[in-house]
């Protein structure tokens, strides 16, 4: 998922409301969610506010790990040909109740129909409501996967594949799987609210929706129904917090118990207090600025590699990261990772070279192009203007002139998309531990229509590759098959990979039963204030 996590004044305020309540629990986090209707959505803040919180998914992975294990289904039975998926649901699941929705009746196979047939059937009443349509969904070609959904009783779900998939049940378990209520749906249809859905959640999660105000503050309460266990904490808000700076200024006035990535230069200062504590752990995370293929000249492959070249990113690591606290990106996801090539080494910086293949390519004397970042900071981007400034000086240096513009996320994103920018800083998270959900959902041809696919870069052979290796169970042929899909990414130059980094969060030592997770989500379902 894309990863990118106002100010101290509201916090304080918001802190403040909440002193007659029994501890809330507050997480101040990087930035405003899409929405919460997650199936549209693939950024990691939006999944924290809502496939965290308000869902749950058939299988889920355990915390702290990309190991799968049972949610919503208690088992499932998987065919010989691998074709066949046979979910046993879980009973006795209920539904959120609020205050604009009263369920009547408790989970079972229709919700699990629904939350996949709107997503899959363009003739379903609720497809065309999303408005960004269903990127993971439609990134990863899940319409032609899944041949048939059947309900076999009302607590047994068959998923017929028209092939074999690798990761498919490891796909269950991402955001955009959630499952959501029907009858709810139902009503919002019946009564012509369809936005409702993505303002007004209902789920089966560990909390409920409360209140959201945009860029400050969402309010959730403990679900007393959870199946998997009331929540400790009562209360949970998240404070809405770009400032990196003004995150740890909370933290240490109280105003929040949990700091979502520090910057790596702060940790050192962050573990002097004897009041804080730091987790780190090496994540399933890359940074890269996305080269829109489809912007001439960047559709011309010796521009990009020339772009690449005039980049130093060991000076970027070093600036933007410092010592330790990420490795210098090479593929598209980390060395941990099946099919990981170590023989593909990065690109050097020579500014010379990159000047001799613009030369080859027309543009002797540059051209201008466009930098498109966000402002704030999170982990696979601590320190946005001081990455934008050093690539705008490494471009000047080799004659390619490049305007900086700093956008608030949402915007970004949907401008992104659009394939408006020439480069964008951009960050992955991981979303199931599978090298495929670092290449389908960001390059393949797929990833273009849907626009996640930011460089606009559309590769047949790639292609190909990526798609043989998902359809492949045998772990050495999927390795082959990455590593000559990763041999064509980077000669290919669609990204300029920045870096692999660790992730970092500091909390407060009076808070208990947060577990990192190495796909850079959190979930507080079992956190709690001593």
């Amino acid at each position: 998922m894309p990863f990118f996590r106002n100010a101290l004044s509201i916090a304080l305020l918001a802190a403040g409301a909440c002193v007659a309540q029994a501890k809330p629990l507050v997480v101040c986090t990087e930035a405003s969610p899409d929405g919460f209707d997650i199936a549209q959505y693939t950024t990691a803040v939006t999944a924290d506010a809502s496939a965290e919180t308000l869902y749950d998914r058939l299988v889920r992975f355990t915390r702290g790990t990309t190991q799968v294990e049972p949610g919503l289904a208690e088992r499932w039975e998987i065919s010989p040909d691998g074709l066949t998926y046979t979910f046993f649901l879980r009973k006795g699941v209920k539904f959120h109740t609020t205050e604009y929705f009263k369920p009547t009746r408790e989970f079972n196979a229709d919700d699990v129909l629904w939350s996949f047939e709107r997503q899959r059937d363009a003739k379903h009443p609720w497809h065309d409501q999303a408005a960004r349509g269903f990127p993971f969904f439609e990134s990863m070609e899940f319409g032609s996967l899944i041949g048939n959904i059947e309900k076999l009783d009302p607590y047994t779900v068959r998923f017929t594949l028209t092939k074999p998939q690798a990761p498919f049940l490891a796909d269950l378990a991402m955001g955009f799987t959630s499952i959501y209520s029907a009858e709810y749906a139902d009503a919002l249809l019946k009564a012509d609210t369809l936005d409702k859905l993505n303002s007004q959640p209902v789920g089966t999660g560990p909390f409920v929706f409360q209140r959201y105000a945009k860029d400050a503050q969402i309010r959730f309460k403990a679900n007393p129904d959870y199946w998997d266990g009331v929540p400790p904490s009562e209360k949970l808000l998240f404070s809405i917090t770009p400032d990196s700076n003004v995150r740890l200024q909370q933290l240490r006035a109280g105003a929040c118990q949990i700091a979502l990535y520090p910057r790596p230069f702060d940790v050192p200062g962050l573990r002097k207090d004897d009041k804080l504590a730091v987790l780190e752990m090496d994540s399933l995370l890359t940074s890269y600025v996305g080269i829109n293929a489809a912007h001439p000249p960047l559709d011309d492959v010796r521009v990009r590699q020339a772009i690449n070249l005039a980049v130093d990113g060991k000076a970027y690591i070093d600036a933007v990261f410092g010592p330790d606290a990420a490795t210098q990106a090479v593929n598209p996801y980390p060395s941990t990772m099946l099919g990981y090539d170590d023989s593909i080494t990065p690109w050097p910086h020579d500014p010379e070279r990159a000047k001799k293949l613009l030369e080859e390519a027309g543009h002797k004397d540059g051209f201008k192009l466009t930098i498109f970042t966000r402002p704030g900071g999170g982990p696979t981007n601590p320190n946005p203007a001081l990455g934008a400034q050093m690539l705008q000086a490494d471009l000047k240096a080799v004659g390619i002139e490049a305007e900086i513009r700093v956008i608030e996320w949402g915007e970004m994103i949907k401008r992104a998309k659009a394939g408006e920018h020439d480069l964008v800083f951009m960050g992955w998270a991981g979303d199931n531990g599978d090298p495929d959900n670092f290449l389908s959902p960001n390059l393949s041809c797929a990833a273009v229509t849907s626009g996640e696919n930011y460089s606009r870069w559309c590769d047949k052979a790639f292609d190909s590759l990526i798609t043989q290796a998902r359809e492949n169970n045998d772990p050495e042929q999927r390795a082959a098959l990455y590593r000559k899909s990763l041999a064509i990414f980077h000669e290919q130059a669609p990204w300029i990979p920045q870096a692999h980094p660790r992730q970092f969060t500091a909390l407060s030592k009076d808070v208990d039963g947060f577990v990192q997770s190495p796909l850079g989500s959190n979930n507080f379902a079992k956190t709690k204030r001593k």
